[in-house]
């Protein structure tokens, strides 16, 4: 997988910015790339910076503030221009405490800290939070907008928890003002959250009872609304322990043929299943397994395993999450989950 893949898959399952450095943690540990020389990071912000240059509002990334990157779809709004900052020469003292910040959590979860414990169940202005933040030390940033930073970011969690039809952390009060959905338990959110617990454990219940091939096409339909293309049911005819096969396409240029096979399993995948799936793998193709359960450690550590064809994993709970989604097998209004019936 190359660097861009890497940001464009990492970002993609957070979604929500990320601080370049936070990325190249996560890509590295979860093996998507292997850097080859000592400066990781460095190569990660350059690759971006790069693509950002050259393909312009073409490009996957989006600079939101500095060191902090986000997909385009997002529309998270950008970093200030260069004619808006400052164009003054920092004197010397001021050039002594530069230095290169690490993120130590994310902006959403210091929010949530700062809400808990200082919010006193009353929404706080998304300023005061950023502030309250910067105090205590939760995030270190080199941008010059950690308000707005964290206010999009707030934002972005609560379009997509919704797009889901999950109940956000937070929940926006109007003018700026943030709270925790939490401490409305009892009201609206509660009882969005319980209608779609019980919703998923009824879809999870549908997906058990199906027959393979009911199933197999299922998935099927799930990878095209994904972005996959080329989307065949191998019919259980010869094909090695593979289910469906299909094309991952990313931003139009990347093409990546996949080979999946789908686990209608109770108990956990374990690692001869990846060996098995890698093993039936042709030149240039890389693997998938889909399980409506869960894997073992020793069967993430072999998909993980280096100087081995990458074979990508996704359990029951990521599973019913797209699902969900992407109005696969449910139907859904607003935040609530209305209906089971699998469509095709």
């Amino acid at each position: 997988m190359s660097v861009l893949t890497a940001v464009e898959t990492v970002l993609a399952e957070v979604g929500a910015p990320l601080h370049y450095c936070e990325i190249t943690r996560r890509i590295v540990e979860r093996g998507l790339w292997t850097p080859e020389g000592k400066t990781p990071e460095a190569t990660v912000r350059g690759a971006i910076g790069v693509e950002i240059k050259n393909r312009g509002n073409k490009s996957r990334f989006q600079r939101v503030d500095k060191g902090l990157f986000a997909l385009c779809g997002w529309a998270v709004p950008e970093i200030a221009s260069k004619r808006e900052q400052t164009k003054s020469t920092p004197a010397p003292e001021e050039k002594k405490l530069t230095v290169t910040s690490v993120r130590t959590i994310s902006f959403t979860d210091a929010a949530e800290q700062v809400l808990d414990q200082f919010g006193g169940k009353r929404p706080m202005h998304y300023r005061d939070i950023a502030k309250k933040v910067l105090e205590l030390g939760l995030v270190r940033t080199e941008g010059r907008t950690p308000e707005a930073t964290l206010y999009a970011q707030i934002s972005t969690e609560i379009a997509r928890k919704t797009r889901r039809g999950d109940a956000s952390r937070f929940v926006k009060h109007g003018k700026g003002f943030v709270g925790l959905s939490r401490w409305m338990a009892r009201g609206l959110v509660f009882q969005i959250e319980q209608h779609n617990n019980a919703a998923r454990k009824k879809l999870h219940t549908r997906l058990m009872a199906m027959s393979p091939p009911e199933f197999e096409a299922l998935i099927g339909k799930l990878l095209v609304a994904i972005g996959f293309d080329e989307v065949s049911v191998t019919g259980r005819s010869g094909d090695g322990g593979i289910d469906v096969r299909g094309t991952l396409v990313v931003g139009d240029v990347i093409r990546t043929r996949m080979d999946v096979q789908v686990k209608r399993w109770k108990p956990n995948v374990q690692a001869p299943t990846v060996q098995q799936v890698r093993g039936s793998l042709g030149a240039h193709e890389q693997g998938l397994i889909i399980t409506t359960s869960e894997f073992s450690t020793g069967a993430r550590s072999e998909a993980e395993r280096s100087n081995a064809v990458p074979v990508a994993l996704m359990n029951g709970e990521r599973l019913l999450d797209l699902l969900v989604e992407h109005e696969i097998g449910v139907h859904h209004t607003s935040s609530f989950v209305i209906g089971l019936g699998v469509r095709y």
